[in-house]
């Protein structure tokens, strides 16, 4: 499949990317917007505009350096821990399922879950201030008793694709789980 173009649920445009390896196992990666060089300025710009009328009334050189420090502070902080640029699931009908996150700054983490532990893949729904999200989850079953869901976890955190790209990564998931039973 080639890369196709979707929208988040906030309406930025993200896109979904699936590579088929073999028929029990695909690779499906959703790419967020990179990071906005017009918000990093809007937000630098408050913070030193504010802290300028700060000192502007005190007259406390301390001001303007501590806004400094707490600008690129946070900046480093969100390109390292916040920003997401892509988010992979890699199912492999046998083996199991790899979740990874590639951060801005080139962080990577990365999670796998066992075939064996893995209940179903299903599309949920919750609301969210004022609507109603989808999102696709991997339900882990109890190993004590395999009919009870232990645990969710939820898929494409970040990036929050609607519900029509999640639909195309569910009916793809599907097929390779109705494999490997």
């Amino acid at each position: 499949m080639a890369e196709e173009e979707f929208t988040d649920i906030n309406g930025n445009s993200i896109s979904l990317d699936c590579q088929t390896h073999s028929d029990f196992c695909r690779e499906f990666t959703v790419t967020s917007p990179k990071l906005s060089l017009r918000k990093v300025m809007v937000y630098t710009c408050f913070v030193w505009l504010f802290a300028y009328a700060v000192f502007f009334f005190t007259e406390n050189t301390a001001v303007l350096s501590s806004a400094i420090i707490l600008t690129l502070a946070g900046m480093m902080i969100h390109i390292h821990f916040v920003k997401v640029d892509h988010e992979t699931l890699l199912i492999i009908g046998s083996l199991g399922v790899q979740l990874s996150s590639s951060y801005a700054s080139g962080r990577e983490s990365t999670i796998f879950i066992e075939m064996n532990k893995l209940k179903d893949i299903v599309i949920n729904e919750a609301v969210y201030m004022h609507s109603i999200i989808y999102y696709l989850c991997i339900l882990i079953k109890d190993p004590a008793d395999p009919e009870t869901v232990t645990s969710v976890v939820p898929l494409f955190q970040s990036s929050n694709p609607r519900l029509n790209c999640l639909v195309q990564v569910y009916r793809s998931c599907q097929e390779i789980l109705a494999q490997s039973r």
